[in-house]
């Protein structure tokens, strides 16, 4: 199997074409932008043609698009390209203004496509008919003696422990901070450290408790943000060069209502620049089990936080894989919500129509008290939408449809885990339920990946500050975003358009199943299901083991990666997709699944 990264690399071939064929992704020469043509004499009542621009940008000659051929994978006669040749500068190249410039209207980042994604099929009733939200009762746990075991308790105790004030949120908040600074250097997953912050919002969370005021499960709990959350006045670097001086003055969506739920925030985590893998301009977040390897990407920080017992919670990020991915590489629970869910404002934009925030916890459910309170729409995400969390975490399991493609479990990246969670399913009285996809070009999707991103950084690509990210490597931003402006607008629509027949067959499997067990970096429900929005639970259920670090980017000859003599044993898990909007299902399936395993309260050695 090929990993995710390579993955998307090779989705580019056969979809990129010459939307501006000849010419540069940086503005043409400035001398070959001639003074226009006269406009030619007009008939009254003669209306405008197409082709008839004033002449714009370099001539362009027939080679120009014999070449541009090869990466259109199109043909043309000789003759059709001589008419193309004489007519681009008349007929297309005078659109492209955000190119050759002078771009008169300035499209700030706030400004989203007019077109937007809905998951919501025409016709089609999706999610839970009631909000209805019972968290599992108090098992009365004694507070822990030691503070590292206080550190790795969930946030379902710790809430408790805190509302019966047996813990202070300010003894929480220096525990957290002790710990980082003796164990963040090994991982480098902490880019902005808010402790003086975090030390007034905890001494307030007191006082309120103190005086009856308690706000719910996360007063108090301290917590990291992937750094693409903006936060009022502590920077937000977005973990790239051109921004790690960037400070907002207003705090994101998600930020304000978990300040508005009293959680108290205590850092700025890492994510791979502009969300890709793991390296960020400090270097590369370490996984906690193995610190040989990344701790995978985009949301490596948040991963390797919890693992390491440095924070109670954390929100992460996923466009194509960077909640499961660094979920299942540091052995923590992520919570991919559906598309809508969550609202994005104040949050960097990759891809308008496939970004989504979510929790990276401890346990199945802290994820979902998380969820609870960052959750409904919000005026600045116009993705954003109401909808209901029907979720009880006692619920019984049994009859559920779990829905599997038989041949995914037998080839790599399946593993025995895998296999062993299907059986988990029967032991708990669910229904295994073979279900089958259309052979289809999933990858064709990512064209929306590629262009999407490029149009949301195209500033630092025309201005040249994409430079100054530290990896340049053929698989990063950098060049996969210049490679992205020669993608063609016409594969963009039909991506689209294949987009809506994958969303019609993800509509017909939940006809007959109630959720799905996928391995967790299975290709192309990967692709599937960030393109149709369907929520994911990705939770650690076993371990296996490896003899070889592993990583998010294309192999690299000059620097192979290291090899164990002995083989180290790494956390390994599975991911439920569950129905649009149905996240208390695959959540109550994932706690009986936890529970069963048995594994959520291991450590990383050292940590």
């Amino acid at each position: 199997m090929k990993t995710r990264r390579q993955f998307l690399i090779k989705a580019q071939l056969g979809v990129l074409a010459a939307a501006s064929a000849g010419l540069s992704a940086s503005n043409p020469d400035p001398a070959s932008a001639q003074t226009p043509l006269p406009a030619a004499p007009t008939t009254p009542g003669a209306p405008p043609t197409f082709g008839t621009l004033p002449a714009f940008g370099p001539d362009v000659a027939a080679v120009t698009f014999a070449e541009a051929e090869k990466l259109t994978q199109v043909t043309m006669t000789p003759a059709e390209r001589e008419m193309a040749a004489k007519s681009w500068r008349t007929s297309m190249a005078a659109m492209l203004e955000r190119r050759s410039g002078p771009r008169k209207v300035a499209l700030e980042a706030s400004v989203s496509p007019a077109t937007q994604w809905n998951p919501v099929l025409p016709g089609l009733k999706v999610g839970p008919l009631r909000d209805r939200f019972i968290r599992s009762k108090s098992d009365s746990a004694p507070l822990p003696n030691t503070d590292d075991d206080i550190a790795f308790a969930p946030v379902s105790k710790l809430s408790r422990w805190i509302e019966t004030k047996a813990l202070t949120s300010e003894r929480l908040t220096r525990i957290y901070l002790e710990r980082i600074k003796r164990l963040d250097p090994k991982l480098r997953c902490i880019i902005t450290l808010t402790a003086e912050h975090a030390l007034t919002q905890a001494r307030r969370a007191d006082q309120e408790i103190a005086v009856g005021k308690y706000r719910g499960p996360l007063h108090g709990i301290p917590y990291g943000v992937k750094d693409l959350l903006d936060t009022a006045g502590i920077a937000t670097t977005w973990g790239a060069e051109p921004f790690r001086n960037r400070v907002p003055a207003a705090d994101s969506a998600v930020v304000a209502r978990l300040n508005a739920a009293g959680a108290v925030l205590i850092a700025k985590l890492s994510l791979g620049a502009l969300a890709l893998n793991d390296i960020w301009f400090g270097g590369q977040t370490m996984n906690p089990w193995l610190l040989e390897e990344g701790a995978s990407g985009s949301s490596a920080g948040p991963g390797a936080a919890m693992a390491a017992g440095l924070v109670a919670f954390t929100i992460g990020s996923e466009t194509g894989g960077s909640i499961i991915s660094p979920s299942m590489r540091c052995g923590v629970t992520g919570l991919r919500p559906t598309y809508g869910r969550v609202p994005r404002t104040g949050a960097m934009t990759l891809c308008w129509s496939l970004d989504k925030l979510g929790p990276m916890t401890r346990t199945v459910e802290d994820a979902m008290l998380v969820l609870k309170a960052i959750s409904g729409p919000d005026t600045g995400d116009v993705g954003s939408v109401p909808a209901k969390l029907d979720f009880d975490a006692g619920a019984s399991v049994k009859g559920l449809k779990i829905g599997y493609v038989p041949a995914w479990m037998k080839e790599d990246p399946a593993t025995d885990v895998d296999r062993a969670a299907l059986d988990a399913a029967k032991k708990l009285g669910m229904i295994p339920t073979p279900i089958s996809l259309p052979d289809w070009p999933y990858q064709s999707l990512n064209v929306i990946l590629f262009a999407e991103g490029a149009a949301a950084f195209e500033e630092i690509m025309l201005d040249g500050r994409i430079n100054q990210l530290k990896v340049q490597v053929p698989d990063a931003w950098p060049n996969m975003f210049r490679e992205s402006r020669f993608l063609s607008a016409v594969d963009f629509v039909q991506a689209d358009r294949l987009r809506r027949k994958v969303a019609l067959e993800m509509a017909r499997v939940f006809t007959d199943v109630d959720l799905l067990l996928v391995p967790s970096l299975r290709d192309e429900m990967l692709t599937i299901s960030n393109h149709t929005g369907h929520p994911s639970l990705t939770l650690r259920t076993g371990s296996v083991e490896v003899s070889e670090a592993r990583s998010d980017w294309a192999p690299d000859p000059a620097n192979p990666l290291p090899k164990f003599t002995t083989p180290r044993k790494v956390p390994h898990g599975v991911t439920l997709i569950g129905r649009l909007f149905e996240e208390g299902t695959i959540a109550q399936v994932g706690m009986a699944m936890e529970k069963l395993a048995g594994v959520v309260n291991e450590r990383p050695p050292g940590f």
